[in-house]
Protein backbone atom coordinates (compact mmCIF):
# COMPACT_ATOMS: atom_id res chain seq x y z
CA UNK A 1 0.00 0.00 0.00
CA UNK A 2 0.92 3.46 -0.86
CA UNK A 3 -0.49 6.31 1.45
CA UNK A 4 -0.16 10.30 0.61
CA UNK A 5 1.01 12.47 3.00
CA UNK A 6 -0.84 13.76 5.30
CA UNK A 7 -2.26 17.08 4.76
CA UNK A 8 -0.57 20.41 6.38
CA UNK A 9 -1.51 23.87 6.66
CA UNK A 10 -0.56 25.71 2.71
CA UNK A 11 -1.03 22.57 1.21
CA UNK A 12 -2.99 22.82 -1.85
CA UNK A 13 -6.44 20.95 -2.60
CA UNK A 14 -7.68 20.47 -6.52
CA UNK A 15 -11.27 20.78 -7.06
CA UNK A 16 -12.40 19.00 -10.49
CA UNK A 17 -15.73 17.36 -11.75
CA UNK A 18 -15.14 13.83 -12.83
CA UNK A 19 -18.70 12.98 -13.49
CA UNK A 20 -21.18 15.61 -12.97
CA UNK A 21 -20.66 19.60 -12.86
CA UNK A 22 -22.16 22.32 -10.90
CA UNK A 23 -25.19 23.99 -12.00
CA UNK A 24 -25.50 27.65 -11.76
CA UNK A 25 -27.65 28.10 -8.93
CA UNK A 26 -25.33 25.49 -6.64
CA UNK A 27 -22.45 27.76 -7.80
CA UNK A 28 -22.98 29.72 -4.55
CA UNK A 29 -22.48 26.37 -2.36
CA UNK A 30 -19.75 25.59 -4.22
CA UNK A 31 -18.17 28.91 -2.74
CA UNK A 32 -19.33 28.33 0.64
CA UNK A 33 -17.08 24.97 0.20
CA UNK A 34 -14.22 26.12 -1.14
CA UNK A 35 -13.95 29.10 1.18
CA UNK A 36 -14.05 26.09 3.88
CA UNK A 37 -11.05 24.56 3.08
CA UNK A 38 -9.43 27.79 2.96
CA UNK A 39 -10.33 28.68 6.24
CA UNK A 40 -9.01 25.54 7.42
CA UNK A 41 -5.39 26.85 6.00
CA UNK A 42 -5.45 25.00 2.39
CA UNK A 43 -5.35 26.66 -0.78
CA UNK A 44 -7.54 25.66 -3.49
CA UNK A 45 -6.85 25.65 -7.27
CA UNK A 46 -10.21 25.00 -9.41
CA UNK A 47 -10.22 23.01 -12.16
CA UNK A 48 -12.15 23.69 -15.85
CA UNK A 49 -14.52 20.75 -15.34
CA UNK A 50 -17.36 21.93 -13.38
CA UNK A 51 -19.73 22.45 -16.01
CA UNK A 52 -23.22 21.53 -15.88
CA UNK A 53 -25.00 21.60 -19.14
CA UNK A 54 -25.33 17.90 -19.60
CA UNK A 55 -25.27 14.63 -17.42
CA UNK A 56 -21.46 15.33 -17.31
CA UNK A 57 -18.76 17.95 -16.80
CA UNK A 58 -17.01 17.84 -19.81
CA UNK A 59 -15.67 15.39 -22.26
CA UNK A 60 -14.57 12.32 -20.77
CA UNK A 61 -11.33 13.09 -22.69
CA UNK A 62 -10.93 16.44 -20.55
CA UNK A 63 -12.06 15.01 -17.66
CA UNK A 64 -9.64 12.09 -17.37
CA UNK A 65 -6.74 14.32 -18.28
CA UNK A 66 -7.32 16.92 -15.72
CA UNK A 67 -7.80 14.64 -13.00
CA UNK A 68 -4.91 12.76 -14.33
CA UNK A 69 -3.00 15.87 -14.35
CA UNK A 70 -3.87 16.71 -10.35
CA UNK A 71 -3.60 13.53 -9.05
CA UNK A 72 0.03 13.47 -10.88
CA UNK A 73 0.99 17.07 -9.80
CA UNK A 74 3.31 16.76 -6.73
CA UNK A 75 2.16 20.71 -5.86
CA UNK A 76 -1.26 19.46 -5.70
CA UNK A 77 -1.60 17.26 -2.23
CA UNK A 78 -5.67 16.33 -2.42
CA UNK A 79 -8.13 16.13 -5.25
CA UNK A 80 -12.40 16.60 -3.64
CA UNK A 81 -14.94 17.24 -6.50
CA UNK A 82 -18.27 18.53 -5.99
CA UNK A 83 -19.72 15.60 -6.13
CA UNK A 84 -20.54 12.02 -7.65
CA UNK A 85 -22.92 11.51 -10.49
CA UNK A 86 -24.13 9.00 -13.21
CA UNK A 87 -20.88 8.23 -15.38
CA UNK A 88 -17.30 8.32 -13.77
CA UNK A 89 -17.06 4.89 -15.17
CA UNK A 90 -16.37 6.77 -18.48
CA UNK A 91 -12.73 7.50 -17.45
CA UNK A 92 -11.32 4.56 -16.22
CA UNK A 93 -9.97 3.53 -19.79
CA UNK A 94 -8.59 7.06 -20.11
CA UNK A 95 -6.58 7.63 -17.10
CA UNK A 96 -3.07 8.07 -17.09
CA UNK A 97 -2.50 5.19 -15.39
CA UNK A 98 1.48 5.11 -15.93
CA UNK A 99 1.62 8.50 -14.98
CA UNK A 100 -0.23 7.87 -11.61
CA UNK A 101 1.77 4.79 -10.71
CA UNK A 102 5.12 6.80 -11.67
CA UNK A 103 3.67 9.58 -8.82
CA UNK A 104 3.67 10.26 -5.76
CA UNK A 105 0.01 9.35 -4.02
CA UNK A 106 -2.12 12.18 -3.90
CA UNK A 107 -5.35 11.85 -1.56
CA UNK A 108 -8.57 11.65 -3.50
CA UNK A 109 -11.68 12.14 -1.37
CA UNK A 110 -15.43 11.29 -1.94
CA UNK A 111 -18.39 8.57 -2.21
CA UNK A 112 -21.25 7.84 -4.31
CA UNK A 113 -20.39 8.00 -8.02
CA UNK A 114 -16.41 8.65 -7.32
CA UNK A 115 -16.00 5.19 -5.55
CA UNK A 116 -16.22 4.19 -9.44
CA UNK A 117 -12.86 5.93 -9.49
CA UNK A 118 -11.63 5.73 -5.54
CA UNK A 119 -11.81 1.66 -5.81
CA UNK A 120 -9.66 1.09 -8.81
CA UNK A 121 -6.80 3.65 -7.89
CA UNK A 122 -6.76 1.64 -4.78
CA UNK A 123 -6.90 -1.54 -6.82
CA UNK A 124 -4.62 -0.93 -9.18
CA UNK A 125 -2.35 1.61 -7.71
CA UNK A 126 -1.75 0.61 -4.22
CA UNK A 127 -2.77 3.95 -3.39
CA UNK A 128 -5.10 4.86 -0.28
CA UNK A 129 -7.65 6.76 -1.36
CA UNK A 130 -10.98 8.65 1.06
CA UNK A 131 -14.18 7.52 1.23
CA UNK A 132 -16.13 9.92 3.11
CA UNK A 133 -17.47 13.59 2.13
CA UNK A 134 -17.88 15.17 -1.05
CA UNK A 135 -16.32 19.22 -1.30
CA UNK A 136 -20.37 19.89 -1.20
CA UNK A 137 -20.50 18.32 2.23
CA UNK A 138 -17.65 19.57 3.56
CA UNK A 139 -18.77 22.54 5.32
CA UNK A 140 -20.77 20.51 7.72
CA UNK A 141 -18.97 19.95 11.00
CA UNK A 142 -18.83 16.13 12.16
CA UNK A 143 -21.07 15.34 14.92
CA UNK A 144 -19.24 13.69 18.10
CA UNK A 145 -17.84 10.29 17.55
CA UNK A 146 -16.65 11.48 13.21
CA UNK A 147 -13.87 13.34 11.97
CA UNK A 148 -13.58 15.76 9.30
CA UNK A 149 -12.55 13.96 6.44
CA UNK A 150 -9.33 17.09 5.99
CA UNK A 151 -8.87 16.00 9.56
CA UNK A 152 -8.54 12.18 8.77
CA UNK A 153 -6.32 13.06 6.03
CA UNK A 154 -4.09 15.09 8.07
CA UNK A 155 -2.53 12.78 9.99
CA UNK A 156 -1.16 8.95 9.61
CA UNK A 157 -2.93 7.70 12.30
CA UNK A 158 -4.11 5.53 14.33
CA UNK A 159 -7.40 6.99 14.91
CA UNK A 160 -10.85 5.72 16.19
CA UNK A 161 -14.39 7.10 15.19
CA UNK A 162 -17.29 5.87 16.87
CA UNK A 163 -21.18 5.69 15.80
CA UNK A 164 -22.77 8.72 16.63
CA UNK A 165 -25.78 6.93 17.23
CA UNK A 166 -28.07 9.16 15.05
CA UNK A 167 -28.59 9.73 11.04
CA UNK A 168 -30.51 12.10 9.02
CA UNK A 169 -34.01 10.72 8.22
CA UNK A 170 -34.85 13.24 5.22
CA UNK A 171 -32.99 14.08 2.07
CA UNK A 172 -30.22 16.64 1.59
CA UNK A 173 -29.72 20.37 2.88
CA UNK A 174 -31.51 22.91 -0.07
CA UNK A 175 -27.98 24.48 -1.00
CA UNK A 176 -29.90 26.94 -3.49
CA UNK A 177 -32.09 28.54 -0.41
CA UNK A 178 -29.45 27.80 2.54
CA UNK A 179 -25.59 27.82 0.59
CA UNK A 180 -24.32 28.35 4.25
CA UNK A 181 -25.76 25.16 5.85
CA UNK A 182 -22.98 23.76 7.99
CA UNK A 183 -24.55 21.99 11.10
CA UNK A 184 -25.87 18.42 9.94
CA UNK A 185 -29.99 17.86 11.16
CA UNK A 186 -29.73 14.27 12.82
CA UNK A 187 -33.22 13.60 13.83
CA UNK A 188 -33.17 10.28 14.01
CA UNK A 189 -31.51 7.52 16.34
CA UNK A 190 -29.53 4.54 14.87
CA UNK A 191 -26.64 2.73 15.51
CA UNK A 192 -24.70 0.00 13.80
CA UNK A 193 -25.95 -3.93 14.85
CA UNK A 194 -25.03 -7.30 13.74
CA UNK A 195 -26.89 -9.40 11.26
CA UNK A 196 -26.64 -12.62 14.09
CA UNK A 197 -26.28 -10.63 17.24
CA UNK A 198 -22.77 -11.67 18.11
CA UNK A 199 -20.09 -9.63 19.14
CA UNK A 200 -17.92 -8.30 16.66
CA UNK A 201 -13.68 -7.79 16.95
CA UNK A 202 -12.26 -7.80 13.28
CA UNK A 203 -9.00 -6.63 11.74
CA UNK A 204 -8.43 -6.35 8.12
CA UNK A 205 -8.00 -3.82 5.42
CA UNK A 206 -11.05 -1.28 3.85
CA UNK A 207 -12.21 -1.54 0.58
CA UNK A 208 -15.80 -0.88 -0.81
CA UNK A 209 -18.03 1.72 -2.11
CA UNK A 210 -21.67 2.58 -3.57
CA UNK A 211 -22.88 -0.59 -5.29
CA UNK A 212 -24.91 1.10 -8.02
CA UNK A 213 -21.48 1.90 -9.16
CA UNK A 214 -18.80 -0.08 -8.47
CA UNK A 215 -21.09 -3.09 -8.76
CA UNK A 216 -20.61 -2.99 -12.96
CA UNK A 217 -16.80 -3.23 -12.15
CA UNK A 218 -17.02 -6.81 -10.56
CA UNK A 219 -15.63 -7.94 -13.19
CA UNK A 220 -13.21 -5.80 -15.12
CA UNK A 221 -9.94 -5.11 -14.87
CA UNK A 222 -11.15 -2.25 -12.80
CA UNK A 223 -12.84 -4.13 -10.10
CA UNK A 224 -10.23 -7.29 -9.20
CA UNK A 225 -10.88 -7.41 -5.29
CA UNK A 226 -9.78 -11.02 -5.16
CA UNK A 227 -6.40 -9.86 -6.41
CA UNK A 228 -6.37 -6.91 -4.29
CA UNK A 229 -6.90 -9.34 -1.17
CA UNK A 230 -4.50 -11.41 -2.70
CA UNK A 231 -1.28 -8.60 -3.13
CA UNK A 232 -2.07 -6.43 -0.13
CA UNK A 233 -4.23 -8.11 2.71
CA UNK A 234 -2.34 -10.59 4.24
CA UNK A 235 -4.66 -9.90 7.37
CA UNK A 236 -7.86 -10.20 5.43
CA UNK A 237 -10.13 -7.45 3.93
CA UNK A 238 -12.99 -5.40 5.95
CA UNK A 239 -15.42 -5.02 2.62
CA UNK A 240 -17.72 -2.05 3.02
CA UNK A 241 -20.82 -0.96 0.44
CA UNK A 242 -23.68 0.41 0.58
CA UNK A 243 -26.81 1.06 -1.52
CA UNK A 244 -27.84 4.56 -2.85
CA UNK A 245 -31.04 4.20 -4.57
CA UNK A 246 -31.83 0.74 -6.16
CA UNK A 247 -33.97 -1.85 -5.04
CA UNK A 248 -33.58 -4.65 -2.87
CA UNK A 249 -33.86 -6.88 -5.67
CA UNK A 250 -31.28 -5.15 -7.75
CA UNK A 251 -29.41 -4.86 -4.36
CA UNK A 252 -29.55 -9.02 -3.90
CA UNK A 253 -28.20 -9.25 -7.47
CA UNK A 254 -25.49 -6.98 -7.03
CA UNK A 255 -24.02 -8.48 -4.27
CA UNK A 256 -24.31 -11.87 -5.59
CA UNK A 257 -22.50 -11.06 -8.29
CA UNK A 258 -19.74 -9.33 -5.93
CA UNK A 259 -19.14 -12.94 -4.25
CA UNK A 260 -19.23 -14.74 -7.87
CA UNK A 261 -16.16 -12.49 -8.69
CA UNK A 262 -14.51 -13.20 -5.28
CA UNK A 263 -15.00 -9.93 -3.49
CA UNK A 264 -15.56 -11.66 -0.34
CA UNK A 265 -12.63 -14.48 -0.89
CA UNK A 266 -10.37 -12.81 1.63
CA UNK A 267 -13.15 -10.87 3.89
CA UNK A 268 -12.97 -11.08 7.53
CA UNK A 269 -16.43 -8.94 7.91
CA UNK A 270 -18.41 -6.98 5.74
CA UNK A 271 -19.99 -3.41 6.94
CA UNK A 272 -23.35 -2.39 5.73
CA UNK A 273 -24.03 1.21 5.00
CA UNK A 274 -27.24 2.44 6.15
CA UNK A 275 -29.74 3.05 3.28
CA UNK A 276 -32.64 4.85 2.08
CA UNK A 277 -32.88 2.83 -0.81
CA UNK A 278 -36.55 1.21 -1.25
CA UNK A 279 -37.34 -2.40 0.12
CA UNK A 280 -39.46 -5.18 -2.31
CA UNK A 281 -42.97 -6.29 -1.57
CA UNK A 282 -41.40 -9.31 0.04
CA UNK A 283 -37.41 -8.87 0.62
CA UNK A 284 -35.97 -5.65 2.56
CA UNK A 285 -32.40 -4.38 1.97
CA UNK A 286 -31.57 -5.85 4.70
CA UNK A 287 -33.10 -8.89 3.26
CA UNK A 288 -31.21 -8.48 0.25
CA UNK A 289 -27.78 -8.41 2.21
CA UNK A 290 -29.27 -11.52 4.23
CA UNK A 291 -29.98 -13.12 0.37
CA UNK A 292 -26.52 -12.80 -0.88
CA UNK A 293 -24.31 -13.14 2.28
CA UNK A 294 -25.90 -14.21 5.20
CA UNK A 295 -24.39 -17.90 5.21
CA UNK A 296 -20.77 -16.23 4.20
CA UNK A 297 -19.70 -17.12 7.85
CA UNK A 298 -18.36 -13.68 9.04
CA UNK A 299 -19.50 -10.74 10.64
CA UNK A 300 -21.62 -9.00 8.83
CA UNK A 301 -22.30 -5.04 10.25
CA UNK A 302 -25.28 -3.18 9.27
CA UNK A 303 -26.35 0.48 8.90
CA UNK A 304 -22.83 1.61 9.44
CA UNK A 305 -22.71 6.00 8.31
CA UNK A 306 -20.64 5.05 5.20
CA UNK A 307 -23.04 6.23 2.30
CA UNK A 308 -25.50 8.54 1.47
CA UNK A 309 -27.00 8.79 4.35
CA UNK A 310 -25.79 11.05 6.87
CA UNK A 311 -24.04 11.55 8.78
CA UNK A 312 -20.65 10.73 6.69
CA UNK A 313 -18.32 8.11 8.66
CA UNK A 314 -15.02 8.75 6.48
CA UNK A 315 -12.73 5.67 5.57
CA UNK A 316 -9.54 4.41 3.50
CA UNK A 317 -9.49 2.41 1.22
CA UNK A 318 -6.13 0.49 2.22
CA UNK A 319 -6.34 1.49 5.34
CA UNK A 320 -5.67 -1.66 8.27
CA UNK A 321 -8.91 -1.20 10.16
CA UNK A 322 -9.96 -2.64 13.43
CA UNK A 323 -14.18 -2.78 13.99
CA UNK A 324 -15.56 -3.45 17.36
CA UNK A 325 -19.20 -4.12 17.77
CA UNK A 326 -19.79 -5.22 21.50
CA UNK A 327 -22.81 -3.60 23.45
CA UNK A 328 -22.61 -0.13 23.61
CA UNK A 329 -19.07 -0.01 21.99
CA UNK A 330 -19.28 0.21 18.07
CA UNK A 331 -16.12 1.86 16.71
CA UNK A 332 -13.64 1.71 13.93
CA UNK A 333 -9.70 2.20 14.35
CA UNK A 334 -7.86 2.64 11.30
CA UNK A 335 -4.42 3.08 11.09
CA UNK A 336 -2.71 4.10 8.00
CA UNK A 337 0.27 1.82 7.13
CA UNK A 338 1.40 -1.96 8.26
Amino acid sequence: MRYPRPLQPGDTIGVTAPSSGVAGPMRARLDVAVRSLADRGYDVVLGECLGADRVVSAPKEQRAAELTAMLADPAIRAVVPPWGGELAIDLLDRLGWEALAAAEPTWLVGYSDLTTLLLPITLRLGWATLHGSNLMDTPYAPPDGLLHWTSLASTGGPFVQRSPGRFRSTGWDDYVAEPEVSRLTLDRPGAWRVLDGSPVDVTGRLVGGCLETIGPLAATPYGDVAAFGRAHADEGLVVYLEACEDGAYTIARTLHSLRYAGWFEHANAVLVGRTNAPDAPDMTQHGAVVDALGDLGIPIVLDVECGHVAPYLPLVNGALARVVVDGDRREITQTLGG
